[in-house]
């Protein structure tokens, strides 16, 4: 067994192990590299690492091998190479897609399927998307495969409207350009979740030989079908069933960020007769290096991606923007002033506030079903035993117009859609309302069982379009919201901390969260802590266990104080895609705000500025 210039592997193992002596690579590092090198599923790819390690490329060794990607909230994500346990590439999405379909067989004591495969506009993301089709027919699954880029809730419509017991979106959502990813379905449409995530990641783990079909013969004979129209034009009459207004007289402009979104967001919203919505052209040209967003981050959550089309904006006097991301499953949007006339961008959390409000008030007014009649349940009369669903850390905001409305609030969820999909098919989707997560994730219908920015694009447009006909605006509405319902505000604060001394900070300082937390941080005395990887709930400062905590698992904590403005929140968690933690900082009010909204979000604002600081400074010194 050699590798580069005839270098036998044993001497490849002494040069890896000479630079663990050095500390010049890690020791874990090591091991993966090792065993790249030796075993037998990895032979092509041992020349290449081979050569890195001759040169003395120990960084990228080091880069590649660091870790075995894991599977996190949406699925496999990183950054793409050539080889490495710890990236995105031929073997990584390979395994994946063997673990997916090998699990589903052997758990329904099955040798077939059916399983549903897209992909978005990322470098690379087709050659993975035909990958993933050759493993999955090579295992006996029937396979169909978008004939083009697609949404990821497209991907979702698809696993259920073609009956697959899989499916596969490769996108790596929002990251940056050197990023791609694998998403995992089950049959319900949804992201894979408990049990079956354990199961599919031991069988990745598992994996050596991998049986691979010849992609072109496949498609020949009929094991892996290209799709396309039909599933397009189902997904989009589904959603167009969903409509709640006729006013379609609106301007705004729409960009894709040079992702998938012409293809599902601006293609529902022409159908639905916006002829005055336009599609921003510099981000129009699908590209998986995204040329014209700036910084190349087409994360939507990023204020600055709306700079350039803010600019179009304001010379074609247009008042709405629109923006999805990559995989067009998020949705974000910035707002003219009616005051200022200068734009503001809408948080995840008051964008889902005020489709929550626009469903709720649309589908409360519908009249009941007359002598029985059944009428689409989605569209219909609201009653109490209809429900709203969002996560553990989006705005309460949401939860007080339902509860308002006679709805029912489903919320003890971890981060993660997949975990909204899943409560759908719990409590019933004949009677879900409204799915909403604070990064800019929402769905209504039980079309899919993923976030999905084309319905959310619809339904802000449809309200935009009434407000426009009264001289108001969605910040005037929002306004009007927090009124009636009292001031929420929420942020997000995001550390990076990268590689493997970057991932034991971020471990530790979890660690110090749980065992020796503040007890108070900018004039806001903390009070408890729910912690629901021990499913306990703390008080402080004593840090003592006073209850227990039902489902569900996951490591996230969440802080509990209050001060005369207002009550404060906030939440700490692991990124389960990015090399970072996220902190979700939530303030909220005693009472309604009344006509006093100025008011309520001034001095909300400054109590959250000063615990805002106080938090940053004491989190800063612990990831150094």
């Amino acid at each position: 067994m050699t590798g580069q210039a005839g270098q036998s592997a044993d001497s490849l193992i002494a040069e890896i192990d000479n630079a663990v002596a050095a500390e010049t690579i890690r020791s874990q590092t090591g091991e993966f590299a090792k065993r790249w090198i030796t075993e037998p599923q990895f032979e092509k790819f041992r020349d290449t690492i081979a050569s890195d390690i001759s040169a003395g490329n120990w960084e990228k060794v080091e880069s590649c091998f660091w870790e075995e990607i894991a599977f996190g909230t949406g699925g496999r994500r990183g950054p793409m190479a050539d080889y490495g346990s710890a990236t995105i590439n031929e073997r990584t999405i390979a395994e994946s897609a063997y673990g997916l379909a090998a699990y589903f067989q052997e758990s329904a004591d099955r040798t077939d399927g059916r399983a549903a495969i897209s992909h978005d506009s990322r470098n690379r993301s087709r050659e993975f998307a035909e990958l993933t089709a050759s493993v999955m027919a090579g295992l006996g699954l029937k396979v169909f495969l978008f004939e083009a880029i697609r949404s990821t809730p497209e991907l979702s419509f698809a696993v259920r409207n073609l009956k697959c017991d899989v499916g596969v979106m490769i996108s790596a959502s929002h990251n940056p350009p050197a990023d791609n990813g694998f998403k995992a379905y089950w049959k319900t449409g949804g992201q894979v979740v408990a049990p079956y995530d354990k199961g599919i990641v031991q069988k990745v783990y598992d994996a050596t030989d991998i049986p691979m079909a010849n992609f072109d013969e496949a498609v020949a004979d009929g094991r892996i079908e290209i799709i396309g129209e039909d599933v397009d034009n189902a997904y989009i009459d589904a959603m167009l069933k969903l409509t709640l207004s006729e006013n379609r007289d609106l301007k705004a402009i729409f960009s894709p960020l040079h992702g998938v979104g012409e293809t599902s967001v601006y293609k529902l919203l022409q159908a639905a007769g916006f002829d005055g919505i336009s599609i921003f052209e510099p981000h129009r040209a699908p590209d998986g290096n995204f040329p014209n967003v700036p910084d190349h981050l087409p994360n939507p959550e990023n204020t600055r991606v709306f700079e350039p089309i803010v600019e179009q904006a304001k010379q074609d006097d247009i008042g709405l923007v629109l923006a999805s991301d990559p995989d067009a499953d998020r949705i974000a949007a910035s707002v003219r002033c009616s005051k200022t006339g200068e734009y503001v961008v809408l948080s995840g959390n008051q964008i889902g506030a005020l489709i929550c409000d626009y469903i709720v008030s649309k589908r409360s007014a519908a009249r009941p079903p007359i002598d029985g009649a059944i009428g689409n349940p989605f569209t219909s009369h609201l009653t109490s035993s209809h429900y709203i669903v969002e996560t553990l850390v989006t705005t309460q905001l949401t939860a007080a117009i339902a509860k308002a409305a006679g709805l029912k609030v489903v919320d003890e969820l971890l981060v993660g859609f997949k975990f909204i999909g899943e409560a759908m098919d719990q409590h019933g989707p004949e009677k879900f309302v409204f799915g909403t997560e604070e990064s800019l994730g929402y769905l209504a219908g039980d079309y899919a069982r993923d976030k999905d920015a084309a319905i959310a694009a619809l339904y802000l447009s449809e309200l935009a379009a009434e407000l426009d006909a009264d001289g108001k605006t969605l910040l005037d509405h929002l306004n009007g919201l927090y009124a009636e319902h009292g001031y929420y505000s929420e942020r997000q604060r995001n550390d990076y901390a990268y590689g493997p001394a970057g991932k034991g900070l971020i471990d530790g300082l979890m660690e110090t969260l749980r065992t020796s937390p503040p007890d108070e941080l900018g004039g806001v005395t903390l009070t408890s802590v729910s912690d629901y990887g021990s499913h306990e709930v703390r008080e402080l400062p004593s840090n003592a266990k006073s209850a227990g905590l039902p489902q569900p698992k996951g490591n996230l904590l969440i802080f509990h104080g209050t001060h005369d403005d207002c009550r404060i929140r906030f939440a700490a968690r692991p990124s389960g895609t990015e090399p970072k933690i996220k902190f979700y900082l939530f303030a909220e009010p005693h009472g309604p705000a009344g006509k006093d909204v100025a008011g309520h979000r001034a001095r909300t604002e400054a109590r959250l500025d000063e615990f805002e600081a106080a938090l940053g400074s004491w989190i800063e010194p612990k990831l150094k």
